[in-house]
């Protein structure tokens, strides 16, 4: 559908818009969700985010028996990481004695919570001498002073003066302003140029994607908020018509799509729908609308410009709508290219199909972490395949040319497995060692079965911490192994 110029009093509607089983010991607890993110975001092992869990829920406990018994004496109190344990400000020995018999590391400090509580809200208070230069300020108990943050120290020390504090009670530091955050969702509306108006298809790492005919690659782009949002990274339009945004720091991909009633419909993958298949859309025009799939791979022509491999639906569309998400249950199909007619007196729309466009730019679905069948694309854009599509246990996994048979359909269920004819990718007998085989194995829970495609493209077995491998920078049918993570092209993976 036709983006809409906001300067255009009209648009026409078709414009432009190796085999063994693996191994099954036991080896220590699954990790939780929250357990692997300590350790991709702060370099802790397994064992080391399992047992800093444990104690950081006891330190909880602790701090609030010492902040009951000591009162307004209470000088703060933080989990000292080197210590493993909570650190508590003191004010004389004997609180110190009363720490230590609570299982806590005593700190001398000089001031008291309550004290430190007191001069924050005394900044507070001043925040109209605070000026633009000054961005935050807070109790900082392990330093036991309050932490300014400026653009520059001369207007932090300013404010910290005007304030009345001295310098020993506030400590000013230099950093970038903060910036609010939004969230990038599928079928709202975004702006190009400054003056056309489109919709958000999905979410992709580093931003979205949307209709090649929005904007050319270099346009940039704002948000449903008019605040500044990214640059049109490529665009394709016409023959195709496709196109993904790159969005800045400020902007958050979510697994979202709008539904135009209050909530948001979750992706979960991207399963193409097959034809007669009931389908929706979202859009900043017509919010959410549906319809059924009526054909695929349609070639449309646009006052004589060329789209080839389209999908057609009886679901209606307006001008703005361009971009917008087609979605089926919880899988993501396509982004809004044109149509005929309207949603008042019905119409045929256009989809440009998710996967090519993922495919094309190498670009990964934001998506809730479950469901979703897709290809497992790499090194000389092959992709991950069982053999004869023999879906045996103990069978070793290759590179083949993608072909979109079974052999080539992983499904993501959300628990860390990638599966295919029922079976889990595997490392082999629960290797850690360079070289071992990537199969197919019985699923089992094992460690050896989990995997994790990282926003770097790596395929990476947690367990090992090693990634899945093209032996020898193979080409097709060369078997996967385990290897060091090296960053290689032939360690490269993703979604489409």
């Amino acid at each position: 559908m036709r983006k809409t110029v906001l300067t255009s009093a009209a648009v026409l509607a078709f414009a432009f818009a190796v085999p063994a089983a693996s191994a099954t010991a036991e080896s220590g607890p699954t990790p939780t969700p929250a357990q692997d993110a300590l350790q991709r975001d702060l370099g802790l092992s397994e064992p080391q985010a399992r047992v800093r869990q444990a104690h950081e829920a006891g330190a909880s406990v602790v701090e609030r028996q010492l902040r009951s018994r000591l009162g307004d004496r209470f000088g703060g109190a933080w989990y000292g990481v080197a210590e493993g344990r909570l650190k508590v400000g003191v004010l004389n020995e004997q609180d110190a004695q009363l720490v230590r018999a609570a299982g806590g590391a005593p700190v001398q400090v000089a001031r008291s919570e309550k004290q430190l509580a007191e001069a924050k809200a005394t900044l507070d208070r001043s925040f109209g001498a605070a000026g633009k230069g000054v961005h935050t300020w807070h109790v900082d108990v392990a330093t036991n002073t309050i932490a300014v943050t400026a653009a520059d120290r001369e207007s932090g020390e300013r404010f910290v003066k005007a304030a009345g504090l001295d310098a020993a009670t506030a400590r000013v530091t230099t950093g970038e302003a903060p910036q609010p955050l939004y969230d990038i969702r599928g079928g709202d509306q975004y702006v190009i140029n400054g003056n056309t108006l489109c919709s958000i298809g999905f979410s992709v790492n580093g931003g979205f994607v949307t209709a090649g005919h929005c904007g050319g690659t270099g346009s940039p782009t704002l948000g449903y908020n008019n605040v500044s949002q990214g640059t049109f990274a490529g665009s394709s339009f016409p023959g195709n018509d496709y196109a993904w945004v790159r969005t800045n720091g400020n902007w958050t991909p979510r697994p979202w799509v709008n539904n135009y009633s209050g909530g948001n419909v979750t992706v979960a993958g991207s399963q193409e729908a097959v034809v007669g298949a009931s389908i929706c859309r979202s859009g900043r025009t017509t919010g959410w609308r549906c319809g059924v799939i009526q054909a695929k791979n349609v070639t449309v022509s646009y006052s004589g410009q060329l789209v080839h491999g389209l999908t057609q639906t009886t679901a209606c569309a307006q001008p703005g709508d361009s971009g917008g998400s087609w979605i089926s249950g919880n899988q993501a199909q396509g982004v809004t290219s044109g149509g005929s007619g309207n949603c008042s007196t019905g119409g045929t729309t256009f989809y440009q199909p998710v996967n090519e466009i993922l495919g094309a730019y190498g670009l990964t679905l934001t998506t809730s972490g479950g469901g979703g069948t897709s290809r497992l694309i790499g090194w000389q854009d092959k992709c991950i395949d069982v053999p004869n599509s023999n879906g045996a246990d103990g069978q070793r996994l290759q590179l083949w040319t993608c072909n979109g048979t079974n052999a080539q359909n992983w499904t993501f269920p959300g628990d860390g497995t990638i599966r295919a004819f029922g079976l889990c990718m595997d490392v082999a007998w629960g290797s850690t060692a360079n070289g071992a085989a990537i199969q197919l194995a019985t699923c089992s829970g094992n460690p050896a079965q989990q995997f994790v495609l990282t926003g770097a493209g790596d395929l990476v077995n947690p367990q090992s911490n090693k990634c899945v491998d093209v032996t020898g920078w193979g080409g097709t049918g060369t078997p996967l192994q385990q290897w060091d993570c090296s960053g290689g092209a032939n360690q490269k993976w993703r979604r489409g």
